[in-house]
């Protein structure tokens, strides 16, 4: 049995959970600002030991690696890098926007269209958000990128197929392409730790780890730190 903990952080949801060949055995998260670094270690803790295990147990540690929050992502990983190297587990790094795109793929209360593509969206600040574009079958269409959202965006696309945009950063998309037919938008979607399952469950398969010395998050843009008011 592959015993992984998953940890999610990129993102507003602060999420551990606990899977066992590719079956979500327990999870818990909060989706609230700055509660990252207060909870992510009451999580593990908690999910490893109500489930009757010890942390020798596990077989190796999944995280979402961005792009995302910066902050959010520096707790995550280190969290992760911090138990693989005590531990002597191996890492798994799992891209956010791939996870959130295999989340809505294996959601059995979201019924997809044939051919219906799908652009998960984090918020980025103003009218940016950091997005990918993916078919359902999970491959990537679309490199992550960090867009500026307008009327036009997407347009090629929407052309010819429905896109189904989520989470954070769907909102300010939903604002400008809002009026096209072909723009799907989920509006309550939130990103979770169990959406890291299924890849991880095949990197582990494969032997697909990180370097855990060396790993670091995916920013994707260089952080710029903002100015406190006066």
């Amino acid at each position: 049995m592959s015993l992984i903990l998953q940890i999610e952080t990129a993102t507003t949801s602060c999420s551990v959970a606990l899977a066992a060949d590719g079956k979500v055995l327990a999870f818990k998260q909060v989706n609230e600002r700055n509660k990252h670094a207060e909870v992510i270690t009451l999580f593990t803790e908690e999910l490893v030991t109500n489930a009757g295990f010890t942390y020798n147990d596990l077989d190796a540690i999944a995280v979402s690696c961005g792009p995302g929050s910066y902050t959010g992502l520096r707790i995550g990983i280190s969290t992760a890098k911090g138990l693989c190297f005590a531990l002597d587990k191996p890492l798994i790094a799992i891209e956010t926007l791939e996870a959130m795109a295999y989340g809505i793929i294996n959601d059995p209360n979201i019924v997809i269209s044939k051919g219906t593509l799908l652009c998960p969206m984090i918020d980025a600040r103003r009218m940016e958000v950091y997005c990918a574009v993916f078919n359902t079958d999970g491959e990537k269409l679309r490199a992550t990128a960090a867009d500026i959202i307008d009327e036009n965006s997407f347009s090629e696309l929407l052309k010819d197929h429905q896109v189904l945009f989520f989470g954070d950063g769907a909102d300010k998309c939903q604002v400008a392409l809002g009026s096209n037919p072909n723009a799907l938008f989920i509006n309550s979607f939130e990103n979770s730790a169990t959406y890291l399952t299924q890849r991880a469950a095949e990197k582990f398969k494969n032997s697909d780890f990180e370097d855990v010395a060396y790993f670091e998050p995916y920013y994707l843009k260089n952080f710029i730190a903002g100015k406190k008011a006066l």
